[in-house]
């Protein structure tokens, strides 16, 4: 018999699918162990030399302005730049064909599928609640399947699954076969957000996080965008072609063009830098990744045992972080603006869907320059305010309603501007939960379903169709939950800030707050060392605005020490 070569062994696959927690934290405590010039000499090849030197020419301080990787040393530039075009890519794709989906739904059903398939009860509805429901059934156990299974395997596989159901849509005959792929594309694809956000905060620096978080996050917007265009044209173009009606060639073109997203996910995915497998990033990369990231104190995964599992929701920190994320989410108003500008009757139907796109343009925008702001200055709070702030400016004006066209115009657009809240959030959360990569998922994961819980009733009560679309209690409501929100970011800066003081945590030179042992010396740097306990800051972008915010940090810590001695001494 021959021998088929060309299948991998039981313990490759075992290698390819599965973790290693033993070799991989044999290996993590093998490359931390190294001094700062032992890593340098292994990491010659990465580390541009005489880097405090290095001056960007100034077409690249221009361009750097808007994406970091411009003013990097050529060294650095071409690393972040594996990740850009691998990891960022992939996720951009992934997430973007998943929404665009998501909202092709709707495009198939006022484009003849209502019509085929005698849809005039509470189909519509139902396709949308039996998606929610199986998004939250699947969104924390994915996080915990994640945790045994690499996300290179489980991300992929799911995407290739979810593309074949998308394409079987296109021979639905009755609503029945919709109900059922409808729950399993929700099940399929709960993995795919927070996973993402794993992924990504498991590989980038604070200066770089923020920008790509966001940009995955504002692929909704984009898939939002071009949804209607695309269906426009598919419909235009492809309707009765081989005898199939325009909707349903919209579900087959959703599923041919996710297929091969998922395919390239086998390659782009890498997983972790503790245990990645991918063929892209040579083995001096990947043992450089995690140096690069042990450096900012982000801890690599452990097995999730039920008794961490359990922990993670005894102390504050998941808490804390659901507070603002789910409000987050139960104030977003954006999807009432169309109602009001068909309620004015002087617009087309035409101009009715795409005079909104506008506010998802400006939700992109602003999203990018929060984000670049927040990565450059190394904070995420007083960002996130502006953003709630935003949200809650819009809220209140059309809480009152009665206000001039021009300012109710601007008050529908006022929650766009503030979209780039969720990006932040995943950010920030990130970089305080980064000593638990499982509570990083799990966090997201279980703010999610929450949300989607809470959205599948509480539009209906607050935000009823009759009353559409100057509602009673809708945006006097939501104003009021804007003002909660506010007040969970503080709690949460709040509490990341007691934590740290009563750990006895100090402030690395990314401005984060890591454990004294973890306070590494950096190795793109010609110097790096603690001093009386505290790290010294180095980082050559940090410098000048890095080192204003370490002063405000440690002045925040000061204050809370002070007032907890206080308490003390009051008791």
């Amino acid at each position: 018999m021959l021998k088929m070569r060309f299948l991998p062994s039981k313990a490759t696959l075992k290698q390819r699918v599965l973790y290693d927690r033993e070799a991989e934290n044999a290996r993590l405590q093998a490359l931390i162990s190294l001094t700062l010039e032992e890593k340098r000499e292994r990491f010659a090849d990465l580390i541009d030399e005489n880097v405090k030197d290095f001056v960007p020419s100034k077409m690249a301080k221009f361009c750097g302005n808007f994406w970091d990787t411009f003013h990097k040393p050529p060294k650095e530039r071409k690393y972040v730049q594996k990740l850009d075009l691998n990891i960022l890519i992939y996720c951009l794709l992934s997430f973007f064909i998943k929404t665009l989906d998501n909202g092709n739904i709707s495009n198939a059903y006022v484009s003849g599928m209502k019509e085929d398939l005698n849809l005039y009860g509470q189909e519509r509805n139902l396709f949308t609640t039996l998606f929610n429901v199986g998004s939250i059934l699947g969104m924390v156990p994915s996080q915990v399947v994640l945790n045994h299974i690499r996300p290179s395997v489980y991300l992929p596989s799911c995407e290739i699954v979810w593309s074949g159901l998308v394409m079987v849509m296109a021979a639905s005959k009755n609503a029945n076969l919709i109900y059922g792929i409808r729950f399993l594309l929700g099940f399929l694809e709960s993995c795919a957000y927070p996973g993402f956000a794993l992924v990504l905060g498991s590989w980038y620096r604070p200066d770089e996080l923020a920008k790509r978080m966001t940009l995955y996050d504002c692929a909704w917007a984009i898939a939002s965008m071009f949804s209607g265009y695309i269906q426009a044209g598919v419909h235009s173009s492809m309707d009765g072609l081989s005898g199939l009606a325009g909707w349903r060639w919209l579900f087959i073109i959703d599923g041919l063009i996710g297929m091969p997203i998922g395919l390239l996910g086998y390659y782009a995915v890498a997983d972790f830098p503790v245990n990645s497998n991918v063929i892209w990033l040579s083995q001096q990369e990947k043992d450089f990744s995690i140096v690069r990231m042990h450096e900012v104190g982000r801890k690599p995964p452990q097995d999730l045992t039920l008794k961490r599992f359990l922990n993670i929701y005894k102390s504050w920190r998941p808490y804390a972080f659901l507070w603002p994320w789910v409000l987050f989410s139960v104030c977003d108003t954006t999807s009432y603006f169309n109602l009001w500008l068909k309620s004015l009757g002087i617009y087309s139907v035409e101009k009715i869907n795409v005079i909104p796109t506008g506010g998802y343009a400006l939700g992109l925008v602003s999203g990018y320059t929060y984000a670049n702001l927040s990565d450059r200055f190394r904070t995420r709070w007083p960002f996130l305010m502006f953003a709630v702030f935003a949200c809650f400016l819009g809220n209140l004006l059309l809480a009152i309603w009665d206000i001039p066209f021009g300012l109710k115009y601007f008050a529908f657009f006022c929650p766009n501007i503030g979209y780039p809240l969720w990006g932040l959030m995943l950010t920030w959360s990130a970089e305080i939960f980064q000593d638990n990569a499982e509570l990083r998922g799990i966090a997201v994961a279980t703010g999610s379903t929450i949300s989607n819980a809470i959205q599948a009733w509480l539009p209906l009560l607050i935000f009823p169709t009759t009353e559409a679309p100057h509602y009673k209690i809708g945006y006097k409501f939501t104003t009021a939950l804007n003002f909660i929100e506010a007040l969970g970011v503080l709690n949460f800066l709040y509490l990341s800030k007691r934590e740290a003081r009563r750990k006895g945590k100090v402030m690395n030179k990314f401005g984060l707050m890591v454990n004294a042992e973890d306070a590494a010396g950096d190795i793109f740097r010609d110097e790096g060392s603690l001093e009386g306990g505290k790290t010294s800051i180095v980082n050559r972008d940090f410098e000048k605005k890095g080192s204003v915010e370490v002063a405000v940090s440690q002045i925040e810590l000061n204050e809370i020490e002070f007032e907890d001695e206080k308490q003390v001494r009051m008791e």
